[in-house]
Parts: C-alpha cells; sequence; structure tokens
C-alpha cells in the first residue's frame, strides 16, 4: 500500500527549550515561566518564592515572533 502524502515537503523540528518554557494559552496569549527557581533560594522569602510560580505574558512582538519560529507546532 502507498504512503499517504504530507501536505509540506518537511517537517520542522520543535526547539526543545522553548516548547518547555513557553506556553499558549486558550485565547492565544504566550506565557513563559519565571527563572532563579532551583538554586541559592534559602535567603528568599516565601512570598517571593510563591511569586516565582506564577506565569507571565510575554509582550514583545518580536520575542512572540521568535518563540513561534522555534515552536512552529506549539498547541493552544
Amino acid at each position: 500500500m502507498p504512503r499517504k502524502q504530507t501536505a509540506g515537503k518537511y517537517k520542522l523540528k520543535t526547539h526543545k527549550a522553548t516548547s518547555k518554557r513557553f506556553r499558549l494559552t486558550g485565547s492565544g496569549m504566550l506565557v513563559r515561566t519565571k527563572g532563579g527557581k532551583s538554586h541559592f533560594r534559602r535567603r528568599t522569602s516565601d512570598r517571593t518564592k510563591l511569586l516565582l510560580s506564577e506565569m507571565v505574558t510575554v509582550e514583545g512582538k518580536k520575542t512572540i515572533v521568535r518563540v513561534k519560529r522555534l515552536a512552529p507546532y506549539m498547541e493552544h
């Protein structure tokens, strides 16, 4: 049985670090995780550590374009 033809010519590879750091919300906004969560946290206050767990929306237009290029199949 012959193979089914794909839509395009090539599959694009996803940049794995980008797909782990960024996520798309249901409304299509790009959100990112905060850094500094794993090392030298003993002197940090509990409130600051709690705030590090939040996701932050990405504001820069060029950053959004770069992330969408690095992770072309990022799902909603």
